[in-house]
């Protein structure tokens, strides 16, 4: 079979290609940003993390499926779990889940839910350490998650720590996971082990903190708000009363605040960048390709708080090109990293503001 004919359109012919042909291809349905990051890792980690970023987006098919119900959606995760510690029963789970799926989960999803037993298959392929990090992670995700699934969230969450473990949920345990696996790959990373595992987590919450700011108004239409109520009580906003329509001050000095926030966890996401080797080019872009943009990103909402579509605040390829090209050019000094950060990033800081985030 000629790569030509090895496609999502054709998922059988998926299980002719090699494991990195059928991860990328998988990876470039589901997310367009991680099919571009992650190939920049060294062949020692690629697998392992692309292998990651499926199993992950897999409980999120689930979390984000509209026909099934909060009990299914328990059941899914937990039978999950299990697959992904044990090996076993992968097609059961596919072969249960897969006609459950709606027409409002992508086909790319439909596919990689129909192909789980052979993701699984490569999960169950690498070092017991990295299979240990990948199921952590699952398990963290797929308990967590459901416990939003209940929630009367048109209000928002009622405080920055309950964003915290929000972000942490979807976010934070892949930074560990991350971490981990890095260690893993390299015994001169692995020195830095607990300062990578604790800066992880806020990587990650910059990361989803960004997304949540970005999607505000695509979450408000369908009656979800992710944003922390006391936040906007200092504010002198309720955000029971957030709408498309909503104009007003008090909401838009919430959204510097947490920019203010976010910016702070970006921060912690570049000192874990500068703890890798400078000799590690691949994973020093993976990580500033992703802080690179949601800096850049902060930055639209930042210049933009009337903003009512996410549209609106998304950066332009030429954005994104720039990014890859400055961090390729400067990404071994860790000065000039810190230099162009703080240039970037300096209009993001609140600073009247003293309310101290949760890390």
């Amino acid at each position: 079979m000629t790569d030509s004919q090895i496609s999502l359109e054709n998922p059988e012919s998926l299980l002719a290609a090699s494991v990195d042909e059928f991860q990328a291809i998988l990876l470039e349905g589901v997310s367009r940003t991680f099919a571009l990051t992650i190939p920049q890792l060294p062949a020692g980690l690629y697998s392992a993390v692309a292998n990651a970023y499926l199993l992950c987006r897999i409980v999120d098919t689930v979390e984000d499926e509209v026909s099934l119900n909060f009990e299914q959606k328990l059941e899914f995760c937990s039978r999950f779990i299990d697959v992904v510690r044990t090996g076993e029963d992968a097609i059961g789970f596919a072969t249960d889940l897969a006609p459950l799926l709606s027409g409002q989960t992508i086909p790319a999803e439909h596919v990689l839910i129909q192909l789980t037993p052979r993701v699984i298959e490569i999960t169950h392929s690498f070092a017991p350490e990295q299979i240990d990090a990948l199921l952590n992670c699952v398990e963290t995700m797929a308990k967590g998650m459901p416990v939003y699934q209940g929630m009367d969230l048109k209000g928002g969450l009622a405080t920055l720590q309950d964003m915290n473990e929000y972000c942490y949920y979807v976010a934070g345990c892949v930074g560990e996971m991350l971490a981990k696996l890095f260690c893993h790959y390299s015994p001169a990373i692995d020195q830095h082990r607990e300062q990578l595992l604790e800066l992880s987590v806020s990587f990650g919450q910059g990361l989803q903190m960004t997304n949540i700011l970005k999607d505000i108004w695509d979450d408000a239409e369908r009656g979800v708000c992710w944003l922390p109520q006391d936040i906007f009580t200092e504010t002198g906003f309720d955000l029971k009363k957030l709408n498309t329509a909503t104009d007003s001050a008090e909401f838009r000095l919430g959204l510097e605040h947490l920019i203010s926030i976010a910016q702070g966890h970006l921060k912690d996401a570049l000192t874990y960048t500068q703890l890798l080797p400078r000799n590690e080019t691949g994973m020093r872009n993976f990580c500033l390709w992703a802080l690179g943009m949601a800096v850049l990103t902060l930055n639209e909402i930042k210049q933009n708080l009337n903003f009512k579509d996410s549209s609106e605040v998304k950066i332009t390829r030429k954005s994104v090109k720039q990014t890859i090209l400055t961090t390729r050019i400067i990404g071994r000094s860790n000065l000039l990293l810190s230099l162009l950060f703080d240039l970037k990033s300096k209009n993001l800081v609140c600073k009247d503001w003293q309310y101290q985030a949760n890390k």
